[in-house]
């Protein structure tokens, strides 16, 4: 049987001008993994396993705990994926599953505001197929303290941020969303997250002025 007797069966994949078969897409995927196919749920797993992590560590700042807490939203995506209603798309879905873990994770954790090293570096999952492999060149000895330094500084005011404007500001300024779909990742208003980002903004300039200083006079 041809793709011509089942005219309204969706196409799992397309080919591109060169004759190539694309991968399915997140709505072929998600269906197929509502049915229990666990092969389709993975595929959806390595296609947004950095984003996530990502988004995870910059919350946390250990890797070992984001791998953890990855883990735990992908386990708890599985589950909930039957009521997964494709209102929204499949990764904003993923991210507020993740997100609700990371934030029960951070309620029961005592010493939420202990600084760790912000290390800006950190974007994908290492694992993930796109994963650099070549070493940065290095930086000049000085210049390399002067960063670790900054990057200190930085983490330090992120710490004192609250979870909700610390990862406002993320959205905003690391991965660039607009308003409405931080409102929608953070499942509030668009006037929240408005709120949320000037709040956030002076603390930050209020902690960081010092320093703001210091580079300025350089």
């Amino acid at each position: 049987m041809n793709s011509r007797d089942t005219p309204s069966k969706p196409a799992e994949s397309a080919s591109d001008s060169s004759g190539e078969v694309s991968p399915p897409g997140d709505e072929v995927l998600v269906t197929r993994a509502q049915q229990g196919d666990m092969e389709a749920f993975d595929a959806l797993v390595t296609r947004y396993r950095g984003r996530i992590y990502a988004m995870i560590y910059q919350l946390v700042q250990n890797e070992a705990d984001a791998w953890d807490l990855a883990q735990d939203s992908f386990v708890k995506a599985w589950r909930a994926l039957p009521r997964f209603k494709g209102q929204s798309g499949f990764y904003t879905w993923l991210y507020r599953v993740s997100h609700n873990v990371v934030y029960d994770w951070l309620r029961k954790k005592s010493n939420v505001a202990e600084t760790r090293e912000f290390d800006d570096t950190v974007s994908s999952d290492p694992t993930a197929l796109e994963a650099p492999t070549a070493p940065r060149i290095a930086e000049a000895p000085d210049r390399e303290a002067e960063r670790v330094d900054l990057r200190r500084e930085i983490e330090a005011a992120m710490a004192k941020l609250s979870p909700e404007h610390r990862e406002t500001i993320l959205l905003r300024e690391v991965e660039g969303l607009k308003y409405e779909e931080i409102a929608e990742r953070m499942e509030c208003s668009v006037g929240t997250v408005m709120s949320r980002l000037f709040y956030a903004r002076r603390k930050l300039q209020d902690l960081l002025r010092a320093t703001h200083e210091r580079l300025a006079s350089e």
